[in-house]
């Protein structure tokens, strides 16, 4: 083998595909196979127009007032308060202007190069009918709200997105039967999604084996210098090793004595039948910090950040009270029938991913982190890592992504 990829979610395949495109003979290896966690239940969006950071003077300033409702949009168990501290502390440190500025560019150059490579890959791997152009709409309950969001609108019109602020009439036209609750929305054409998200990671699945890649379910628990031990006990080795893990990439790097600062975001939803809204377009409701996406499967409601690792049991009633809100938001919205999911975001303190090459091997190449962004910037990721491993140029600057620079 030329090359293992730990992890068989979109980001893991999506690098393979690209490796295998430049004439590499690659294995990809994930304890529980393809699309078993975050890339089966994210919201679908290519969300290539949200380049602000997770970690901003925003968000603290909303942050005290989240985490006192405990099925909010922000919680922290109590039971994993002290141990995600550090992380905390670091997320705090990343919040300031200079910081936010510096992770809003990095985060653009990685947006753009992603939005650019997406349909190319689509096309190279048979998936391109799967692509949805239907924009987003952000909703905003009142004035101060409306106002409070319009220096990120500002940043972003900076870099060149589209966007269009909208009367309660202009938000009935692109999305009939929100609340009049919601006086001001803003929509973005240039955000776009995909069918299903389980089933475009399946169909990446099928593309790599179709071309000769092999998929084996086996648990990597520690690696070396091109060599990855498993939990039965066996060895794999290759000239390069890909950790696109997700949450549990983590682990992996400390077995390199690399300690890097990856926590779980635990994202919850509610998948309803098809027919549960007459939904156009994925509306973001970012006061109460969840979505509602309209899948080829279902109707997607979910969102929210529970900062509580990988071991607590899931807390599905953040799950009912999103479902409960999208209820009073959207009244038409028909909410029996639906199926709970909770899974784990791998996110880091400034809210870019890593990617980059170990400090301890340069035969291991590091591509996790992306927090809400996995789907949106799996593309440019796939790009940037087969630039690493066949030894080219990077097409953006990687210094931001560095898995070091904590």
């Amino acid at each position: 083998m030329d090359v293992i990829v730990i992890g068989a979610g979109v980001v893991g395949l999506s690098a393979a595909l690209a490796l295998q495109v430049r004439g590499l003979a690659v294995t990809v290896v994930d304890r529980e196979g393809p699309a078993a966690g975050a890339s089966a239940g994210n919201a679908g969006a290519f969300a290539f127009t949200d380049i602000l950071p997770l970690a901003s003077p925003g968000i603290l300033r909303k942050a005290p007032k989240w985490l006192l409702d405990p099925l909010g949009p922000l919680s922290v168990p109590p039971a994993y308060a002290l141990k995600i501290a550090p992380w905390m502390f670091r997320f705090w440190r990343a919040c300031s202007p200079s910081r936010v500025a510096a992770s809003t560019a990095a985060q653009t150059a990685l947006m753009d190069l992603s939005k650019a490579e997406l349909e190319p890959f689509l096309a190279g791997t048979g998936t391109l009918p799967m692509l949805r152009k239907d924009g987003n709409l952000q909703v905003y309950e009142g004035e101060a709200e409306f106002r409070a969001s319009l220096p990120g609108w500002q940043a972003r019109e900076a870099h060149g997105i589209e966007l269009r602020h909208m009367t309660p009439e202009e938000m009935a036209e692109v999305q009939p039967g929100l609340s009049p609750r919601f006086s001001h929305g803003t929509f973005t054409p240039g955000w776009y999604s995909i069918a299903d998200p389980k089933l475009y990671t399946l169909a990446l699945a099928e593309r790599f084996r179709a071309q000769g890649g092999r998929i084996e379910q086996a648990e990597a628990v520690a690696l070396g210098d091109g060599e990855v031990r498993l939990a039965s006990g066996g060895t794999l080795s290759a000239g390069h090793i890909v950790v696109a893990a997700g949450a549990f990439s983590h682990r992996l790097a400390r077995t390199l004595c690399e300690a890097i600062p990856l926590e779980t975001e635990r994202g919850y939803n509610t998948t309803l039948p098809p027919d549960a809204f007459d939904l156009r377009t994925q509306i973001t409701f970012g006061g109460h910090g969840f979505v509602i996406t309209r899948l080829s499967t279902g109707i997607r409601v979910g969102g929210a950040v529970e900062l509580g690792g990988l071991d607590l049991a899931p807390n599905y009633r953040r799950s009912e009270a999103m479902l409960r809100k999208a209820q009073s938001f959207l009244p038409g919205l028909k909410s029996e029938g639906g199926t709970q999911w909770m899974g784990f975001r791998p996110s880091l303190p400034d809210s870019l991913p890593a990617i980059g090459r170990s400090r301890t091997t340069s035969s291991v190449i590091y591509a996790f982190g992306h927090g809400h962004l996995g789907l949106t910037q799996s593309a440019g990721t796939a790009r940037l890592v087969a630039d690493l491993v066949t030894g080219q140029k990077p097409a953006i600057d990687l210094a931001p992504f560095s898995p070091q620079r904590f």
